[in-house]
């Protein structure tokens, strides 16, 4: 080893490692803060479910209500979820991978899959997006895998 080596290896700054991800407890704010959607969201997507149970389910607007209903309260969910895991706060990959496996066992089974097809594709699809939220909360929360 020489000494040009040994000198360039003194005027070199210490490498510093990336630092952690800031956890609060505190959960993170949507970008429309102080109106509050997601809660309201939620709500109209309840009275949407009692008004489709009350019409009844035989009726076309009573199914309408209920399915409207259940994607209503489902995005409010959602986009909780969806924050708090992207921020670091929590974890919630399972509910998360939930989302791809059901789109993907639904198109199967809507494009008449046989049934070992639409089992297959949700549980591949499923560990598949499960590996990957996992891998995102965990470069988001400084190393942890949940919280």
């Amino acid at each position: 080893m020489g000494w040009r080596s040994r000198a360039r290896r003194a005027v070199q700054p210490p490498r510093e490692a990336p630092a952690p991800a800031r956890l609060t407890d505190e959960r993170p704010q949507a970008p429309w803060h102080p109106v509050p959607l997601v809660e309201l969201s939620v709500f109209v997507g309840l009275v949407l479910i009692v008004v489709g149970f009350v019409i009844g389910l035989g009726s076309d607007g009573g199914r309408l209500a209920l399915l409207s209903g259940l994607v209503l309260a489902s995005l409010g969910g959602l986009d909780t979820a969806l924050r708090e895991h992207f921020a670091g706060f929590r974890s919630h990959s399972s509910v998360l991978s939930g989302l791809p496996a059901v789109l993907v066992a639904g198109g199967l089974f809507f494009g008449r899959a046989p049934w070992a097809a639409v089992i297959a594709g949700g549980a591949i699809t499923f560990a598949a997006a499960f590996w990957w939220f996992r891998l995102a909360f965990r470069r988001r929360s400084g190393g942890l895998s949940f919280r």
